[in-house]
């Protein structure tokens, strides 16, 4: 059987991308990639991360990531419509990359707070991208096929080797801005650096740097905007 799992990386931050990775590979290869040492990117070194990266890729049949840039970011928080929002983004984007991967069931990070609900529109999205349609009451085969969990990056390896893969390639972007733009943390609200890297940038050019997530309520905050938007439509 082909296992496939999907995480992201950088959900939170309010600078760089967001990342959606996948991988997948043969079921007899899981003990493999517990005895290299594989799980959730946040419980490891970024050195052990790079180390396991290379060795992920190795061993899997495929491995596929895509970037989310903050204009789409922003451009969905700020004019989408409720439930077309950060989650249905995610959405649209794990579908893409389970689309360019083989697998017979596939393990999702759940980013709803209603796990089946997500596995079904990650499941109607793949079948919309190939073009299928289903008449009422038809049921979509990949229901089946696509299991949507909660900490699904601690309790599945081949999920843990996604994030991994995701917060290998986010860290690479970070790194590439820094040498661009400048030491700024690691882009989260929850970062001092970060937070001064941003206000010292308001306050010099009156402007955020092209990589800043706009719609985020700490940008909007240092603009005097205190309106909170909705982010995580899809939980509401």
């Amino acid at each position: 059987m082909m296992l496939a799992g999907v995480d992201d990386a950088g959900r939170g931050s309010v600078l760089g991308p967001l990342v959606i990775a996948g991988v997948s590979i043969d079921e007899t290869k899981i003990p493999d990639l517990k005895r290299l040492g594989v799980k959730d990117s946040k419980l490891l070194s970024p050195k052990k991360r790079q180390e396991l990266y290379r060795k992920i890729k190795k061993i899997s049949k495929a491995v596929v990531y895509e970037k989310i840039q903050p204009p789409a970011i922003d451009h969905v928080v700020f004019n989408g419509q409720r439930l077309y929002r950060l989650n249905y983004l995610e959405a649209q984007v794990m579908a893409s990359v389970l689309s360019k991967l083989n697998f017979d069931l596939a393990y999702v990070d759940c980013c709803d707070t209603n796990q089946k609900r997500f596995g079904y529109l990650i499941s109607d999205l793949i079948a919309e991208k190939s073009g299928r349609k289903y008449t009422v009451g038809e049921k979509n085969p990949l229901f089946d096929s696509i299991k949507s969990e909660h900490h699904a990056d601690l309790n599945y390896p081949v999920v843990s080797a996604a994030s991994i893969i995701a917060k290998v390639t986010r860290d690479a972007s970070i790194k590439r801005l820094h040498a661009k733009h400048g030491k700024f943390g690691s882009g989260y609200p929850s970062d001092p650096e970060t937070i001064s890297y941003l206000k010292e940038s308001f306050e010099i050019t009156n402007k955020f740097p092209a990589f800043t997530r706009m719609s985020w309520l700490t940008v909007r905050r240092m603009q005097g905007l205190e309106t909170k938007i909705t982010v995580e439509t899809l939980s509401n």
